[in-house]
């Protein structure tokens, strides 16, 4: 009988199908840090990357029992991890505009000259964020940059919706604060 490791990905997919959950173990350690690559290749960050990697399972293990070619599964499965990658890249952006745009109404924009490029307003939006509490800072990151809602984020970190709300407060006044203080120091 064939060793599990050397079976292909369409063999070891058809055994799971039939209820042989050994053979999907196999098909995760084959392909997890390929996964977890992939994504890196693309958010170049290895966190996300490894939480793009365990999101792209959750949606292939939902579907591998049914999936109708199993020898098409690598392009599959990394076209799944592909999209993750785009989407979590998409939504960043979208989430640095909203963060920026939300300082920007509060007339915030002045502590940046006009003419600096948007990654250098960023990284600047993103060093002075680095100067909140820790607590602040997840609160803000959960929110603005992985787009969690308020009750998401009080399940995330195990506090009341009323406690994320008021942390989110707190750390846009303390981010405004310290954003006003840079332009008198100019």
């Amino acid at each position: 009988m064939k060793q599990k490791h050397n079976l292909s990905d369409a063999d070891l997919i058809e055994k799971y199908q039939k209820g042989d959950v050994n053979a999907l173990n196999f098909l995760v350690k084959k392909w997890h840090l390929r996964f977890c690559n992939l994504a890196f290749w693309i958010v170049k960050d290895a966190d996300l990357a490894k939480d793009i990697a365990q999101d792209s399972w959750t949606i292939i293990i939902l579907k591998l029992k049914t999936l109708q070619e199993p020898n098409k599964f690598k392009s599959w499965a990394i076209s799944i991890v592909n999209r993750k990658s785009i989407d979590l890249i998409r939504a960043q952006k979208r989430e640095q505009n909203k963060l920026i745009k939300h300082f920007n109404e509060d007339k915030i924009e002045d502590s940046f000259t006009e003419n600096e490029p948007s990654l250098t307003i960023q990284n600047k939006l993103l060093k002075k964020i680095e100067k909140l509490s820790v607590d602040h800072q997840m609160v803000i990151r959960l929110f603005y940059k992985e787009n969690y809602s308020l009750k998401e984020i009080s399940e995330i970190l195990d506090i009341s919706i009323g406690t994320a709300k008021s942390r989110l407060f707190h750390a846009r006044e303390k981010l405004k604060t310290i954003l006003k203080h840079q332009n008198y120091e100019r």
